[in-house]
């Protein structure tokens, strides 16, 4: 069914990837969200009111705030399509995070007021009469649900965007909230109790879960996350693969919205290869991945001295200094400044986000055994910090981690 309304509402709906279709996406799983979320809450608030029930009043309150949800993941779709102009020069995609962290500022909101209702219903519980009617609503609200739920997932896996993604996981978390608003219907229907006060303080429980975990999901990105293992090692190899390439480092990406991403990095080559050669490689470098991945590269270049024996020699050694202080370690832009009295070994070292260790020790214990090398040899360390792959290899030369 998923399939052919995309067909049906969707334009140019085999480009998912192109920015423009993508926002189609957006747009048509928006307006699916709000009718399908207005039906369940109309269902459900009829329900609750008709047989006197706060938790089917509760699980109604939260379609109500997914139909809102909804509403602002079509508006905010809308908004992240607009093209760059003066005062946005990266563009509006970073729209469709603001949408998100509303949408959970607004289920919080509604999480607490229905704790509060559903204390107050436990406090004075009044008279609750669930019948089949009640059940057979509730079962096709999660028929319902489920099926949204693999609406979501479908389009968001098309067209890569966390946004809906978080909705399929919302719209999973809501079947489990209506299938406890059901079972809590069937055993005081059995039993005669009433416990509908204390599963809607249960369901407003959940409600405030979801709306916490979403305010993180939203908030990480409009911070500013770093990008995937899989992205990092892509481009490592990518870049790797051209010919006259022979080193990378110093990589990093900024996301301005799903899809839209703006990386630099420095790019190694011989020293005495043509400089118009390695400018070249390099305006292709950033051409093919702007052209193939969507991706707004800026590449500095790096030349590195590669036939001179003497130094050649001693980088392999302090290469080798570096792996034995840490193994995630690694060293780039090496050089070094030969003199009478002393001579002057400048390198970076790059130390990975997580290493538990000082980063003034790590630059005194590789200082005392270059010195150990050599008492006239003095490092001159620049310590880095960005991503690192998975493979430690890839990031240092050509050939690591090629398979």
């Amino acid at each position: 069914m998923t399939d052919l309304l995309i067909r049906l509402f969707v334009k140019d709906y085999q480009k998912a990837s192109e920015a423009h279709v993508r926002q189609r996406y957006g747009r048509f799983a928006g307006a699916v969200g709000i009718v399908a979320n207005l039906l369940l809450f109309v269902i459900k608030i009829a329900a609750g009111l008709v047989f006197n029930s706060i938790a089917i009043i509760a699980d109604a309150i939260n379609n109500l705030s997914d139909s809102g949800s909804s509403l602002i993941m079509l508006f905010c779709f809308k908004l992240a399509g607009k093209p760059a102009d003066k005062q946005h020069p990266f563009g509006h995609a970073r729209m469709e995070y603001l949408s998100g962290l509303i949408v959970s500022l607004l289920v919080l909101f509604l999480g607490f007021q229905l704790t509060k209702t559903s204390v107050e219903k436990i406090l004075t519980p009044g008279e609750t009469h669930f019948t089949l009617l009640t059940l057979a609503i509730l079962v096709v609200a999660i028929m319902i649900k489920f099926w949204l739920a693999l609406f979501y997932r479908k389009i968001g896996r098309l067209i890569d965007s966390t946004a809906l993604l978080a909705s399929a996981a919302d719209s999973r978390s809501d079947i489990l909230a209506t299938s406890a608003v059901l079972a809590t219907a069937v055993l005081s229907r059995l039993t005669g109790l009433n416990l509908d006060g204390y599963m809607g303080v249960l369901v407003a429980l959940f409600i405030i879960y979801t709306g916490v975990k979403l305010v993180r999901d939203t908030i990480n990105p409009l911070l500013g996350m770093a990008p995937s293992k899989e992205m990092v090692d892509g481009i490592y190899r990518k870049i790797l693969s051209y010919e006259g390439i022979i080193g990378l480092h110093d990589l990093r990406v900024h996301n301005y919205g799903e899809s839209q991403f703006f990386a630099s990095v420095h790019c190694e080559v011989p020293a005495s290869q043509d400089i118009m050669k390695s400018h070249d490689i390099i305006d292709n470098i950033e051409r093919d991945f702007l052209k193939e991945q969507g991706i707004h590269m800026v590449i500095h270049l790096d030349p590195v001295v590669t036939d001179d024996e003497k130094t050649n020699e001693l980088r392999q050694q302090v290469e080798k200094i570096v792996a034995e202080v840490a193994p995630e370690l690694s060293m780039h832009d090496f050089r070094v400044v030969w003199g009478v009295s002393h001579t002057n070994l400048i390198f970076d070292v790059v130390i990975p986000y997580g290493l538990d260790r000082d980063d003034g020790e790590i630059v005194s214990e590789i200082t005392a055994m270059v010195y150990q090398l050599n008492p006239t040899y003095n490092s001159v360390i620049t310590v880095d910090h960005h991503y690192v792959p998975d493979t430690v290899e890839i990031s240092c030369k050509k050939g690591g981690g090629e398979e």
